[in-house]
């Protein structure tokens, strides 16, 4: 198994199973490498129980033939994102109380959506393919991080507060998602 390690000022350490099935380790600078493959260790079972699913996916997804994306098809998109989307940035940020930056639509192969420490917002053009409660799920979801920089359980509180049935939303991406995020590859 492949293992980058990734420091920097984070006070928690993060294990990611990618997609290439390596595994980034984010850790603080303090940490120990000793540390660090002793958490590997320990969440050994974890980590391969995701890679056996990351294999299961794949596997899957090399069965579906997906018919790319042009370029001018992923500028349509992108401005379709554009008219929906601050518009519903906008009304959940009132809802929720809070303040928010830039908004910037992208074309990415790995997010729905990105929230900077500035309040910065970054929405994949790819929502547009999906249905309007992925779109109002992410938008919360990245929202809320002006609240709760990170997916404690006090994150997932803020956002249950707006949508009591965001589970769902968090579902159809893992299971649906892939397909049309493979659209752009």
């Amino acid at each position: 198994m492949e293992v980058m390690v990734i420091r920097s000022n984070r006070k928690t350490v993060a294990i990611r199973v990618n997609s290439d099935l390596s595994v980034t380790v984010r850790a603080p600078r303090c940490v120990s490498q000793k540390d660090i493959e002793r958490i590997l260790e320990e969440k050994e079972s974890w980590i391969y129980k995701h890679i056996e699913q990351i294999k299961k996916k794949n596997a899957k997804n090399e069965a579906l033939t997906v018919e790319k994306l042009t370029h001018e098809e992923i500028r349509v998109l992108a401005d379709k994102a554009l008219d929906i989307i601050p518009g519903r940035v906008e009304y959940f940020a009132n809802l929720i109380g809070v303040t928010y930056g830039r908004i910037t639509i992208r074309n990415q192969k790995t997010r729905w959506g990105s929230c900077s420490s500035k309040g910065n917002l970054n929405f994949n053009c790819l929502l547009m393919m999906t249905p309007s409660e992925i779109i109002d799920y992410v938008v919360v979801h990245e929202l809320c991080h002006r609240k709760e920089m990170n997916h404690s359980k006090a994150f997932w509180t803020e956002v249950e507060k707006v949508l009591p049935d965001y589970r769902d939303a968090v579902k159809w991406l893992k299971e649906e998602g892939s397909q049309i995020i493979q659209r752009l590859k």
